[in-house]
């Protein structure tokens, strides 16, 4: 550890009532000073007397750009400071081909945030991650609420085809939300929707009100496609039992059941309609999803209503204020379908590829509370762990999107994550793509993900 970290951390951990000017001594980098605030700072203190690396580096990579990785390395900043460790972290919007591409050329990062667990899949079973040590799985069942779900979700099989914890899930996204403009909404007499056939109802309203209900954007470089994946995902949910939605993503249903292409064609109800669409459905893939949101608050609003996970403030024009500018609503299930109230998410995986002290250590760290509690107070992302407080929430919209995770009668993991990398990353996105702009039905989407798959078989 190096000295100023330890005179800060000592300082903390001698007594938290202290912090006052503990405070002081802190690292001026670290977001939120320690021995302050809702987190468990005596677990910190206890990780960084046990682990010293001063004076060595770890790469960590992600998909991670902008403000997202300047998030990373504030909470990343927290290792540094209890290690003496240099954290270096970048990030690239073509992730899922450059860890590919790293991995082929014998250079791969020591630890890895994978956005798929279907694609770190595809690197376990290939032997390029290191399993994590005996009794992560437990770890996740004490500490993660449905731990089991989470164990199993950062267990793919490895290349001797057992299946081994390889990672840690260090953030979490829902994505079954609407998201509105609560101004707009007032002034046109709306009223949330309680179910999907309100839902369309609605938007059936908006059209006939001289409005657009939805704005919609599927460009993510070359991720473009991946937002109406979500939307198939969350229409599975919707539309079939929780069994259903599993044995598609495991492939043992095909894409081209009626069960799937009526959830493709429900998400066409909303995406392939030009009333619907702010710039009509051939617009969509053109649009970066990042930029979609923008029209709920210009004036006159393009658009009434965008369908996104958690993440999406993130992306919000300065100065709009979630909570006040903006608001979300759970997207609905049906009233004439007795499936409860799924709710789907994400979260991000990271994984050890070089079989490091350091590495390990790295995935310690993030078995503390302390990452997690920082996540929920950046306000970005939430957390399943259990010991972070609702206290660490940076605001009211935080801890509500968290009721939400934790009130979900169903929880499943976005499916194309869950998918082989070929598939999930690359053969939907683009026939979601096609299909959304009207060059491929529904049937014939379905059957060119599906001939994909049985090729790599």
């Amino acid at each position: 550890m190096k000295p100023a970290s330890r005179t800060a951390v000592l300082c903390s951990a001698s007594i938290i009532a202290a912090s006052f000017g503990c405070a002081a001594m802190a690292d001026a980098d670290l977001r939120f000073p320690i021995g302050e605030g809702p987190f468990d700072w005596a677990e910190f203190q206890t990780f960084a007397d046990s682990h010293d690396f001063s004076g060595q580096t770890l790469e960590i990579t992600g998909a991670g750009t902008g403000r997202d990785a300047d998030l990373l390395r504030e909470i990343f900043a927290y290792f540094a400071e209890a290690t003496g460790a240099e954290v270096k972290y970048s990030g690239s919007d073509s992730y899922e081909q450059d860890i590919v591409i790293a991995v082929q050329a014998g250079t791969p990062p020591d630890v890895a945030l994978y956005p798929q667990p279907g694609l770190a899949a595809d690197m376990a079973k290939r032997g390029h991650l290191v399993p994590l040590a005996e009794g992560t799985r437990q770890w996740y069942i004490d500490n993660f609420a449905a731990g089991e779900s989470w164990a199993d979700l950062a267990s793919p099989r490895g290349p001797d085809g057992t299946p081994h914890v390889y990672g840690i899930f260090n953030a979490v996204d829902v994505k079954s939300l609407v998201w509105y403009s609560p101004e707009a909404f007032d002034e046109n007499g709306y009223d949330i929707p309680q179910s999907m056939e309100e839902l369309k109802s609605l938007a059936e309203s908006m059209v006939d009100d001289g409005l657009t209900p939805f704005c919609l954007g599927l460009g993510a470089g070359a991720g473009t496609g991946w937002p109406a994946t979500d939307w198939v995902e969350d229409f599975m949910l919707r539309t079939q039992p929780p069994e259903v939605y599993d044995q598609w993503v495991k492939n043992e249903i095909p894409f081209t059941d009626p069960r799937v292409v009526g959830a493709i064609e429900e998400y066409g109800y909303f995406a392939r309609n030009d009333d619907y669409v702010d710039g009509g459905s051939s617009a969509a893939a053109t649009i970066d999803f990042r930029d979609s949101p923008d029209g709920l608050f210009e004036f006159p609003p393009k658009c009434m209503m965008h369908r996104q996970a958690s993440f999406i403030p993130t992306f919000f024009p300065d100065g709009v204020a979630v909570g006040e500018d903006a608001d979300f609503f759970y997207f609905p299930s049906y009233d004439s379908k007795d499936l409860g109230r799924p709710v789907l998410g994400s979260g991000g995986l990271a994984t050890i590829m070089q079989d490091k002290p350091i590495a390990h250590a790295f995935m310690a760290f993030l078995q503390t509370s302390l990452p997690h509690a920082l996540t929920a107070a950046q306000g970005k992302t939430l957390t399943p762990h259990t010991g972070v407080s609702l206290d660490a929430y940076a605001t009211d919209t935080g801890r509500a999107l968290a009721e939400i995770l934790l009130s979900a009668t169903t929880f499943r993991f976005d499916g194309s994550d869950l998918m082989p990398g070929e598939i999930g990353t690359d053969a939907f996105w683009n026939a979601m793509v096609e299909y959304t702009t009207g060059s491929l039905s529904a049937e014939e989407a379905a059957a060119a993900i599906q001939s994909r798959w049985d090729s790599i078989r």
